[in-house]
């Protein structure tokens, strides 16, 4: 397939290289120009814009941090209209937003003659880098997801497929305010765990030989060891996506109070310049206390 990656960034670039690496013919566009050099030497095409990945591709993935890029790389005008050239194509939108806000893009992608995937994935870039992400995916018709099926073959390991637009995007949510909350939990027991005096070590080693023993556990706890916060993932990605499960809460009349606090949490982390630290890096707040 012809397919374009709008977006070279924590998770954009090592999807990119899967889609090449599989054989597809890939063409990439960043805002940080220099973000795509590491592509450009494996041989994937670097457009200088996202117009022209839209228009050297049969399918676009957009993933990018928020619905104001995604409406950048769209050309949206005022009145919301598409101005970028998506007749006959597939716009696959692997960011996370606002259902509200995709179903709505989804209406007017389809009055300007393109398909629409909302495929939001679930994990970070370690499992990206693997080509193991988890795709939860829905569109108007199942054809739509059929067509761009190997796109997703290339760089996960399943495809749930959640029906109609925005089902993929609320699954998305609920994953990820149970995910954040798995992410503040190991932060919080290990801090409370060296507070009480305990071998830190000793302690990660007992929850992972333990029965909430899991993959995400098993991501954090080497970094939680020695203080490593190199992004897997960011404060900043994790504080929007906790306040997209609030707002939808909210919107909904539902109360999740375990959500609420990771939203205060992580505003916090991102008020003080963490936004570029992994999710762990929350242990800094608890440190400094209240």
């Amino acid at each position: 397939m012809k397919i374009g990656v709008i977006g070279i960034g924590v998770m954009g670039e090592p999807m990119a290289k899967n889609l090449h690496k599989a054989g597809h013919s890939v063409t990439v566009y960043n805002r940080t120009a220099s973000r795509c050099d590491g592509l450009r030497t494996l041989g994937v095409a670097v457009a200088e814009t996202a117009r022209q990945v839209i228009e050297a591709s049969e399918a676009i993935v957009v993933m990018v941090p928020s619905h104001i890029e995604v409406d950048e790389a769209l050309e949206r005008t005022a009145d919301g209209a598409i101005g970028a050239p998506v007749k006959g194509k597939t716009i696959v939108l692997m960011s996370t937003i606002a259902p509200a806000c995709s179903a709505e893009l989804g209406a007017v992608l389809a009055a300007a003659g393109a398909r629409y995937v909302e495929a939001p994935v679930s994990g970070s870039r370690q499992p990206a880098e693997a080509g193991q992400l988890l795709i939860l995916a829905a569109s108007a018709e199942p054809g739509h997801i059929d067509d761009v099926q190997p796109l997703f073959d290339a760089v996960g390991r399943k495809t749930v497929r959640c029906g109609l637009v925005p089902m993929a995007m609320r699954m998305k949510l609920a994953n990820q305010l149970l995910l954040i909350a798995c992410f503040e939990a190991i932060t919080e027991a290990t801090h409370f765990a060296a507070g009480i005096g305990l071998d830190v070590a000793l302690f990660l080693e007992m929850a992972q030989a333990g029965p909430l023993a899991n993959d995400v556990l098993r991501m954090k706890a080497p970094k939680m060891l020695v203080d490593d916060f190199a992004q897997q993932a960011p404060i900043r990605h994790v504080f929007k996506d906790i306040g997209l499960v609030c707002d939808e809460a909210a919107q909904r009349g539902l109360w999740v109070p375990v959500a609420e606090v990771n939203r205060t949490l992580f505003s916090e982390a991102m008020q003080c310049g963490q936004s570029q630290d992994d999710a762990v890096g929350i242990v800094k707040i608890l440190r400094r206390g209240r």
